[in-house]
């Protein structure tokens, strides 16, 4: 019987400490740094691989880059928990 290795549990807190997504930690296996990125919605927190967009990480969409920035530099963001 073989066991596959996984990713080590990480909790929402240490993913944010890390300042990497947890939903592309979780999920994918990735360890990717949040970034405020652009989709059609609007600007989000989420992560990004060469390919392209991985994960959106944040509930809400903001009006603009800045202030996707100042809610990821402040926290003022809430963390997605499913994909």
């Amino acid at each position: 019987m073989s066991h596959t290795s996984s990713p080590s549990p990480i909790s929402v807190d240490q993913a944010r400490a890390e300042s990497v997504g947890y939903l592309a930690l979780t999920h994918l296996g990735e360890r990717h740094p949040l970034q405020a990125l652009r989709s059609g919605a609007g600007y989000y927190i989420g992560t990004t691989d060469k390919d392209g967009p991985v994960s959106r990480e944040s509930v809400e969409y903001f009006p603009s880059h800045h202030e996707a920035s100042h809610a990821l530099e402040t926290g003022q963001w809430q963390q997605r928990l499913t994909p």
